[in-house]
């Protein structure tokens, strides 16, 4: 299948907080698409076609689709749940729920809803955590190869500190995650993450369990959470009196690598930061978890100073919307305490290509360059009345792309492809 998108298009090919010549724009653009793929993109007059199919989106914005690094799939119903901070919030809240997916038919119900729910917010490709449950990862697999989808995931390894229904052991949880890892990563769209939650819900034992996964498959990523919580670093280095660090724990199990991301890292000790960089290990960056929790505001401009590279996610259901943009918004204004600053430009990179390279997929995702999969997301930046009254004084693109940004939800996605296939009814 052939056909041809247009629109005013973006993307970018270098990161704009740290060179000038950053990003394509064209005005009067077209993505030409052809089996999923972005074949060409250029000047709508240079790739017309007769008898090409097109589908034409002017006046709007088309972008790469949008990455979101860290989310949880078996909290889409514990979103908005009155907060607590981080551990009491698990324990009242999120184990219960994730129980629940243990029932295969209530996963795969999840899994049709929270999909759906990514892409009417514009969300092409995550990196989701499901529940200690098989059933959980393999719904969402299921759902995610249905779409043709880019996904990321792995059912969470956790023996201790959690209700039983919501615990493996450490056998268990390696012979599951093999099973699942064999089944589903580089199958079609879909690689596995291993994944132990976090370094308090698993022994030592388990720690080793994933460690010997994560050597026995260097092709896939880590996914944990570190230093999101004072408490929960408190608590971590009394389960390893002998870490040197948090970050210690995962090395002490050989976890650190360009594969592991580490989500929220807000608390990081100087050590901690300089090992990061030696490894490669990512941090993830998730606004509104971090404020809706109350654990307070990540040092982005000190990590890139560092040499650490982060993304950015929205951490759904302890963040509080799965809309990047909104998430953009957050942490625009989060580093705006921290007296750092996020302009435009920097914020749809890091969405889209910036994300891609925390994830080493810059090559298959996050831009537009030619061979890359054509998951794309339509933006409308007159999407409510409120936006539009702006957009009548909005002069430059960078002025568009921060109306997106602060004022932006999934009213301003006019459609969302993914691997050229149109998602939103």
């Amino acid at each position: 299948m052939r056909q041809l998108i247009r629109g005013r298009v973006l993307d970018f090919h270098a990161d704009p907080a740290e060179t000038e010549d950053n990003h394509r724009y064209l005005e009067d653009g077209a993505i030409l698409v052809e089996d999923g793929l972005i074949r060409a993109v250029g000047d709508y007059a240079s790739l017309r076609e007769p008898g090409l199919a097109e589908i034409d989106h002017r006046p709007n914005l088309i972008l790469p689709g949008f990455i979101d690094p860290h989310i949880h799939f078996p909290q889409v119903q514990v979103i908005a749940s009155w907060g607590a901070q981080l551990l009491d919030w698990l324990n009242t809240y999120t184990f219960p729920e994730e129980s629940r997916f243990a029932d295969r038919a209530h996963a795969t119900a999840m899994a049709g809803r929270f999909l759906d729910l990514l892409t009417a917010h514009g969300t092409t490709s995550a990196v989701a955590f499901c529940s200690v449950h098989p059933e959980s990862a393999e719904a969402l697999f299921a759902a995610s190869e249905a779409r043709n989808m880019a996904m990321i995931a792995g059912k969470v390894m956790m023996d201790r500190n959690a209700l039983p229904a919501v615990q493996d052991t450490p056998q268990q949880g390696y012979d599951d995650s093999k099973r699942l890892l064999e089944k589903w990563h580089g199958r079609g769209r879909g690689r596995y993450a291993i994944t132990p939650r976090f370094a308090i819900t698993s022994s030592p034992e388990q720690m080793h369990a994933a460690g010997t996964l994560a050597a026995e498959h260097p092709d896939c990523h880590v996914q944990t959470h570190m230093s999101e919580n004072l408490d929960e670093i408190a608590l971590t280095k009394q389960l390893y009196p002998s870490a040197r660090d948090y970050l210690d724990v995962y090395e002490k199990y050989g976890l650190l690598s360009e594969n592991l991301l580490l989500g929220h890292c807000i608390h990081l000790e100087p050590r901690e930061i300089a090992r990061m960089a030696e490894t490669g290990s990512r941090a993830v960056f998730c606004p509104t978890s971090n404020l809706f929790l109350g654990s307070g505001l990540f040092d982005e401009a000190g990590l890139r100073a560092a040499g650490v590279t982060s993304g950015i996610a929205t951490d759904v259901g302890g963040g509080t919307s799965y809309s990047m943009l909104q998430t953009l918004n957050e942490g625009y204004k989060i580093l705006q305490l921290r007296g750092q600053k996020l302009t435009p430009l920097a914020a749809f990179h890091w969405a889209t290509r910036g994300n891609a390279i925390a994830l080493g997929m810059e090559d298959e995702i996050g831009t537009l360059a030619k061979g890359s999969a054509a998951d794309l997301v339509v933006l409308d930046s007159r999407a409510t009345p409120a936006m539009a009254l702006r957009m009548e004084r909005a002069e430059t693109l960078a002025q568009e792309l921060f109306i997106l940004q602060i004022m932006g939800d999934d009213r301003a996605v006019a459609q969302t492809y993914v691997a050229g296939q149109p998602m939103k009814r």
